[in-house]
This record gives C-alpha cells, structure tokens and sequence, in this order.
C-alpha cells in the first residue's frame, strides 16, 4: 500500500507503514500525527484535493518529484515539526498556510 520510495502513507484514521520498527521511532509518529491532524483541519478530502494540486504546482515549478514533495506545505509543517512531540498540543488551526 505504501508508494514506492516512500516509507509511509497516512489515509486518515490509518497510517501505513512500510517497516514495522517504524512504530517506534516517536519523530517518524509524530511526523504521521501531523499529517493526520491536517487531514482532519480540512475535513479530509480537501486535504487530498489540495495536496494534489500543491505537488503538481512545485512540480511544475520544480520539475523534479522529490523537490516537489518535500516543498508541499503540509510536509514542510511536519519536517518542520517532527522532532517537536508537543507541537500537536500547541498546533495552530490551518498552521501548514505558513509554508505556503
């Protein structure tokens, strides 16, 4: 289920991974929680709707899928904040817009 080159996909209320150890590497969670959170921020649906087009906007710009990826903001957020455990308790509403 997990794309290739990629170690998760988060499909709210599921994440999946692509190695079971991952479950306990807290940045690695934490960074899916995010991701989870935003999902539920834009009530799902347009989160997956806004992504695709956020990704197909830096590809453009970027022309290269890995670049493309890692400038979305929702990942920006995440990268940003994996490493931060309390993040979520503190996480602004709609937070990801400054990584526009």
């Amino acid at each position: 289920m997990v794309p290739k080159g990629y170690t998760a996909i988060t499909l709210f209320p599921f994440v999946f991974i692509k190695h079971d150890f991952l479950k306990g590497d807290k940045r690695f969670v934490n960074h899916e929680k995010i991701h989870l959170r935003q999902q539920l921020e834009l009530l799902i649906l347009p989160f997956f709707v806004w992504y695709a087009l956020e990704f197909l906007i830096r590809y453009l710009h970027y022309r290269c899928c890995s670049l493309a990826y890692r400038n979305i903001s929702f990942e920006q957020e995440a990268y940003a904040h994996e490493g931060s455990l309390g993040y979520l308790n503190r996480l602004p509403f709609w937070s990801f817009m400054r990584y526009l």
